[in-house]
Parts: C-alpha cells; sequence; structure tokens
C-alpha cells in the first residue's frame, strides 16, 4: 500500500539533491581558484548527480507487469554519486585577471549556464510531478481507510 509514497518520496530526495548539485555549479560558474591539486589551482568542476533504480529495474518491472507477476514492488530511485564532469575547462582571454597564464588566458570552470538552467528546471518539474503523485498516493490510502471504517 505504501509502495508508492515511498517511490515518490525517495524521488523528491534525489531530485532536491540534484537542484542542490546544480545550485552549485551556477555559484561556482565563475571560480576560477576550485582545488589545489599539485601545488596549481584548478577551477571548479561541473558536478554531476547519478542516479539509478532502487531495486528492480523499469525493464524488470514490465517485464512482470506482462507476464502479472504480484511482487512488482516499487522502491523508487537512489542516489549512487555525484561525479565531475570530465569536459575540459574553457580558456578566456583576460590578461587582468591575477590567475592568467603567460600568454593572459585563463582557465575557466566547465560549467554551461545554460545548460545547468535546464537541469535546474528538469529537476524543479520531476520534484512537482512527484509531489503531485506523493499527494495522490496519500489521498488513495487516506479513502482505503474510510471504506475501513
Amino acid at each position: 500500500m505504501f509502495n508508492s509514497l515511498n517511490a515518490s518520496a525517495s524521488a523528491l530526495t534525489a531530485q532536491r539533491l540534484r537542484m542542490d548539485v546544480v545550485s552549485s555549479n551556477i555559484a561556482n560558474a565563475q571560480t576560477t581558484r576550485g582545488k589545489l591539486v599539485n601545488g596549481k589551482w584548478e577551477p571548479y568542476r561541473r558536478k554531476m548527480v547519478v542516479m539509478e533504480p532502487n531495486g528492480k529495474s523499469f525493464n524488470q518491472v514490465l517485464q512482470g507487469a506482462m507476464v502479472k507477476q504480484s511482487n512488482n514492488n516499487l522502491q523508487g530511485v537512489k542516489v549512487t554519486g555525484i561525479i565531475s564532469d570530465s569536459t575540459p575547462f574553457n580558456r578566456v582571454y583576460d590578461p587582468s585577471n591575477p590567475d592568467a597564464d603567460e600568454s593572459g588566458y585563463v582557465m575557466m570552470p566547465n560549467v554551461d549556464i545554460s545548460k545547468e538552467m535546464v537541469d535546474l528546471l528538469s529537476a524543479s518539474r520531476a520534484y512537482e510531478e512527484n509531489v503531485t503523485a506523493f499527494n495522490t498516493g496519500k489521498s488513495m490510502v487516506l479513502k482505503a481507510l474510510e471504506i475501513g471504517r
């Protein structure tokens, strides 16, 4: 009875973390001194959230539904990690910057604000959809309890 609530709750937690990571990326879009590596500053590197099914995969649940198995417990999603984006840093010509090299170029973070805004919008919409699903599941549970009276 509570499987749908648990699935929605896990998705809410995962999407909230995703929004936090995207916000961090946007906040550090101009950070040229993100990490000290071998005595030299490296720009901030974009982070991404990795999620996977918690329990059965979508394909396993679908196959079980097609053969009408009754033990298709949906268990939601889990965050398996936060990884760094391996795309190269952006080189920007700014000889007045204290982090500029001998040629006047500064290594800037690999954060693309438009991509981050799309990710933020996607995570926000997924969060809203899971709130709706959670509330629908909650109202069904409450109606089932009313029937039992």
